[in-house]
């Protein structure tokens, strides 16, 4: 009996360290809760005939310590970045740089952990994303983007 249950017990204790050591398949609770608090921003812009591109990125985001992401965008479309955060982020700003890092001006949105910024480039190429947590502890935030 003791053979049995110390069999039992060494089993118990392989599949967790192989379980714990496993990457995980499906993403976190912070990162669905912020992708779709970004895709309800989304769908606002949806109902003006914007439509939402597939992919979004995902990624930590601290106070004083702003995310860049470089996107390539077409002339003559108008494009929408959201960013939305999970708790404990309070207010979130995405701004939009050049390909040499000089400030946009964008039509901006901001309701707390929820913002967006939209222009239509003039010419093609490189663009930067910046999304900044102005106000709460480090969370997860998701970006994506929707054009027409």
């Amino acid at each position: 009996m003791n053979r049995r249950l110390l069999f039992l017990l060494l089993t118990t204790v392989a599949l967790a360290t192989l379980r714990a050591s496993e990457p995980a398949l499906t993403p976190s609770d912070a990162e669905v809760k912020a992708r779709s608090s970004a895709l309800e921003v989304a769908g606002g812009f949806s109902n003006d005939g914007f439509k939402i591109r597939d992919g979004h990125f995902c990624a930590s985001i601290a106070p004083k310590a702003p995310k860049f992401i470089q996107v390539n965008l077409s002339s003559g479309n108008q494009y929408w970045f959201i960013a939305a955060a999970a708790a404990p982020a309070k207010r979130l700003a995405v701004t939009l740089y050049d390909e040499h890092g000089k400030p946009i001006s964008a039509e901006l949105y901001e309701n707390n952990a929820q913002a967006a910024a939209g222009f239509s480039p003039q010419t093609s190429g490189p663009y930067i994303v910046r999304v900044e947590e102005l106000e709460g502890a480090p969370a997860v935030f998701c970006l994506l983007y929707s054009y027409k």
